[in-house]
């Protein structure tokens, strides 16, 4: 008889198979509700935070981009007469924060400055200050920060704080990085159920053409699941780092140390000034950066961060210092801001296996380990939030339609049954 026929091992190796990929589409499922609409946001604000810095000059040209002809492009202006410019218009109340370079010759210097006056109504507010580096002239000004709301922004700051807390400040960050941690496993889970169970992994890998509307919704899915897990996995993961830093930390010392003191910070904050001598003044910024040049000329000039205290140094980072890496050659040094003495020089990608791993985070995450090849990545990953997210809740939508049928013509069918049990 055919019910006391063995059943074949492979046989029963696909039903156990088939069971637990049930458990795991429950997984998935519930997963992708919860973090799903959220992802969807981050997603595409981070599509556009790719190129966040391009998008401000697009969006700005009249403050972010020089006006000087190229045949009168001779020579820059040094950094102090630059930064003197700046000081004439800087907001009452203001100092000096942050210096950034501009990326090529046709864009200006973009100086940040904070208000930091109790007395001052705007007292945390934070301005750009665009200068020609040709002409030593301010551009313009533009508000930047607001401390106590995220409207009234430029777009484009507007975007990166949706992308980084939801507009929900810390509090939206560490939501943030939970939701990043579930939709990992999300993306797991569904990689397992891509898996195809019968090995037909052509028809896994592709979209079925003259498909119907079901089909073509379910094979969309799995596809742009498959293909964008590569990206989404670890930009996901570093999205959990930089909102989570601490857990991360906590997670990578199992395997290996750190020294990297945070997620966005390589020089530790005991690293300070020494005490001035009677009448020392901090140095220039031209000063600063002549000393860098000086001592580590390669790369490119980044980023040149002010001393926040008396006590505090000057920060300059690099980027592409090939001597480094190609793929992450970042260097941070810190001097003293009244001898000029180099204190501390971080080079990325180097030292133990954790900080090498935690200083990978910032260019997979923005694409830019990879160029413009990466960057492009990233910026697809993140268009496919909507996707997946879309796809997956008309998948779960036609999944309930299709049982609704079933669940009727069971209860018609057993209400025959309960009637007649009701007669005896």
């Amino acid at each position: 008889m055919l019910s006391s026929m063995a059943i074949p091992k492979a046989d029963t190796r696909l039903v156990k198979l088939k069971a637990r990929r049930k458990l795991w589409l429950d997984a998935h499922l519930y997963l992708g509700l919860i973090a799903g609409a959220v992802l969807t946001v981050v997603g595409l604000t981070g599509s556009f935070a790719v190129f966040f810095v391009e998008l401000q000059e697009i969006l700005n040209p009249e403050l972010a981009l020089v006006s000087t002809p190229v045949e009168d492009r001779k020579k820059l202006h040094s950094l102090d007469e630059m930064v003197a410019a700046a000081e004439s218009v800087k907001p009452l109340g203001s100092r000096f924060f942050k210096l950034y370079y501009p990326r090529n010759p046709d864009i200006a210097y973009k100086f940040l400055y904070f208000i930091r006056d109790d007395k001052q109504a705007k007292n945390g507010d934070g301005y750009y200050i665009f200068v020609d580096p040709y002409t030593a002239k301010v551009n313009g000004t533009q508000l930047y920060y607001l401390k106590d709301r995220y409207w009234g922004r430029p777009i484009v700051g507007f975007i990166m704080q949706l992308h980084w807390c939801l507009l929900q400040g810390r509090t939206g960050a560490d939501i943030n990085g939970i939701l990043a941690a579930i939709s990992i496993v999300s993306v797991l889970t569904g990689l397992i159920l891509w898996w195809p169970l019968t090995g037909k992994f052509k028809q896994a890998l592709t979209v079925k053409r003259n498909a119907s509307v079901v089909r073509f919704n379910f094979d969309l899915h799995k596809t742009f699941g498959f293909y964008s897990a590569i990206v989404l996995l670890p930009v996901l993961f570093s999205g959990v780092y930089f909102n989570l830093p601490e857990q991360v930390n906590v997670l990578v010392k199992l395997f290996s140390p750190v020294s990297r003191p945070t997620a966005f910070n390589t020089i530790p904050a005991e690293i300070r000034s020494k005490p001035p001598q009677a009448g020392q003044q901090a140095l220039s910024l031209s000063t600063v950066e002549a000393i860098v040049q000086e001592h580590y000329p390669t790369g490119r000039l980044w980023m040149l961060d002010g001393p926040k205290s008396p006590e505090g140094v000057y920060k300059v980072m690099k980027k592409d210092v090939t001597e480094l890496s190609h793929f992450v050659g970042y260097r941070d040094i810190a001097l003293d801001q009244y001898s000029g003495e180099i204190v501390k020089v971080y080079d990325k990608s180097t030292g133990s296996n954790g900080d090498i791993f935690l200083d990978w985070q910032w260019p997979l995450h923005s694409g830019y380990a990879f160029g413009w090849t990466g960057r492009m990545l990233v910026f697809f990953s993140g268009l496919a939030c909507p996707v997946l997210y879309i796809t997956g809740v008309i998948r779960w939508l036609q999944k309930r339609r299709a049982k609704q049928p079933l669940k009727s013509h069971r209860q018609n069918q057993s209400q025959p049954a309960q009637a007649a049990e009701s007669v005896y």
